[in-house]
């Protein structure tokens, strides 16, 4: 192993997780924290992704933006944040010796914000809006219109960033009392991989959270199962040359048993341009420009996605040719050495992991926030007892019509012919 991973609790309750990498000569800090716009309602809907930008302009001691990214440039970092729907971290790379700038910039970030501009940075997020947009203010986002489908009623279906009117009505008041109540020990986790040592971050963490007060991990009550009373289709009509489109199958948590054979089913759809989905329906038929397959898991839920865009008038055709090759998947028609080729790329796109300082905070730090994380032998062993028949069972179980939820947005010409295809 070229890598040695260790977890620290402080006494704040902050997690300090290290990844020694003595081969590798840059670093990676990355700050996990337990909150998203699941953790809001309608009405603070969009105010973690505000928090987020604000922590940019600046700190106690880094006064301003400017001074809080050059001190980190300086060591060879860059500054930068990310809001999902049920967490938020973030990160900056540096040289081996910025450690202890990029953690104390994180730590002033995090635990002293100034919060100033606060209508400045509303304006750019409402900016930011007009990309899932059209020019009458409808969704035409196929993640969010595919999650308020499958979310209905939960707060996962909730946009990251807000709507125009929730961003608008966040006070100061609101963003500190949500501030208070994510950014305590209990909820966070710090991680560093690179060339360094346990004993190096732990005393570096400790210095640049000192202020983090102590306080529980945020909870969240876990989305109802949609019921497989499928197909559903969404259609939203933009006038645009191609069709956008997402179908989704509600599968399950991402340390289910059932996880790691979906995973596998996945890469048999789509794992480069020679596996079915890309092979069948952009090479060889010349059916759309872009297909493929991933999946998105949560905690407490998870989807099976297959998404891509085409020609309106091939939008009718692509589905059924999606429909047939999952078809094939329910039918067991998978070969050996199909099976033993994925089974080999996820192995080998495990070792690449390993390379990266970033993959290896991720793998070990961002799943902290709710569970200890697996490591890769043990990954790697699981997948390896996948049978066929096993992917055939996952197959006719999670990948049926009755389960699928299917929406585009494009041109209404596409519309009748796609929909007598599902429905």
């Amino acid at each position: 192993m070229s890598f040695s991973a260790f977890k620290d609790v402080l006494p704040s309750g902050l997690t300090v997780v290290t990844i020694e990498t003595p081969h590798l000569h840059s670093l990676m800090c990355a700050v996990y924290v337990r909150v998203g716009s699941r953790h809001e309602d309608a009405g603070t809907n969009g105010v973690s992704h505000l928090l987020e930008h604000l922590f940019f302009r600046g700190s106690q001691r880094f006064f301003d933006s400017v001074r809080m990214n050059a001190a980190v440039e300086a060591v060879g970092g860059n500054l930068n944040g990310v809001t999902m729907r049920d967490s938020s971290y973030f990160f900056s790379p540096s040289h081996a010796d910025g450690l202890e700038v990029v953690l104390d910039v994180m730590g002033e970030m995090m635990t002293r914000p100034r919060l100033t501009h606060l209508e400045t940075e509303k304006r750019i997020i409402l900016e930011e809006m007009l990309d899932e947009v059209d020019e009458r203010g409808r969704d035409v986002d196929v993640d969010n219109l595919s999650k308020r489908i499958l979310y209905e009623g939960h707060p996962l279906e909730m946009k990251i960033a807000g709507t125009p009117d929730s961003v608008k009505a966040l006070s100061l008041r609101t963003v500190r009392r949500h501030f208070e109540r994510a950014y305590v020990g209990g909820n966070l986790v710090v991680a560093v991989s690179g060339p360094v040592t346990r004993r190096r971050v732990l005393r570096a963490a400790k210095q640049s959270f000192r202020h983090l007060p102590k306080g529980p991990r945020l909870e969240e009550s876990p989305p109802p199962a949609l019921a497989p009373t499928g197909p559903r289709f969404k259609y939203v009509t933009l006038d645009e040359a191609q069709v956008e489109f997402r179908m989704s199958f509600p599968t399950v948590r991402e340390d289910h048993p059932d996880a790691i054979g979906l995973g596998l089913l996945r890469r048999v759809l789509d794992d480069g341009l020679s596996s079915r989905l890309p092979h069948n329906i952009v090479e060889k038929r010349g059916l759309a420009y872009s297909v493929g397959a991933m999946i998105e898991t949560f905690h407490d839920a998870g989807t099976f996605e297959i998404e891509g865009a085409s020609a309106p008038e091939n939008l009718a055709a692509v589905f059924q040719e999606v429909l047939r090759t999952v078809g094939t998947l329910k039918a067991g028609k998978i070969k050996r050495e199909e099976l033993r080729r994925v089974k080999t790329r996820f192995a080998m796109h495990l070792d690449f992991l390993q390379d990266s300082p970033g993959d290896l905070c991720g793998w070990f730090g961002g799943s902290e926030l709710f569970r200890p994380a697996e490591s890769f032998a043990q990954k790697k062993a699981e997948a390896e007892r996948v049978t066929i028949g096993e992917l055939q069972r996952l197959a006719k179980k999670w990948l049926t019509t009755e389960r699928l939820v299917t929406v585009a947005v494009g041109p209404r010409s596409a519309k009748k012919k796609a929909e007598r295809m599902l429905l």
